[in-house]
């Protein structure tokens, strides 16, 4: 709810993808779903990828990024390292020789530091591959990139110029 369909249990998120703690809890069981206080704070702080964030006061929460809702992270830009990696599923290399890496359903392209956790990513879509960009050359020209709060690299999209094709 926090990331794609808030709407669907008539939550609102604020321009910066914060929602009501509160009222997020309130509008689940409304809903017929359960959930508590206590399964809240356990999935933030069990959810191996750090997906949620509480925030500094406790009394609001939001998805650290993946959202397909119009938000804005209110995330600075950063400079990135030499090499990003991009873990996808062999079938979708067609369409991104031809048109490079797009967000889809998302806000951002999602890219990691860690060719490892690139190919686990690429396995959640089938049989798995990793695409190494060449993020200093393409920051150097101009494209901005962002680091979420849980360590996930973003940026609107990757040119295929960019890309580096290699065997994992």
């Amino acid at each position: 709810m926090l990331r794609h369909q808030p709407d669907a249990i008539g939550l609102q998120l604020d321009t910066e993808g914060w929602a009501d703690l509160s009222e997020l809890i309130h509008l689940a069981n409304a809903d017929g779903r359960n959930l508590t206080l206590e399964l809240v704070k356990e999935v933030v702080a069990t959810n191996n990828k750090k997906r949620f964030v509480f925030s500094e006061d406790g009394k609001r929460i939001r998805a650290s990024q993946g959202h397909s809702v119009e938000i804005e992270l209110g995330l600075e830009p950063v400079t990135p390292p030499d090499f990003l990696y991009h873990g996808t599923a062999t079938r979708f290399l067609d369409s991104i020789l031809e048109k490079g890496l797009i967000p889809a359903s998302r806000r951002h392209v999602h890219l990691s530091a860690e060719q490892t956790t690139a190919l686990e990513v690429g396995r959640r879509h089938g049989k798995p591959t990793v695409i190494k960009i060449r993020s200093s050359e393409m920051h150097s020209s101009g494209h901005e990139f962002f680091l979420s709060d849980n360590g996930v690299w973003l940026t609107t999209f990757v040119p295929v110029g960019f890309l580096i094709f290699e065997e994992v």
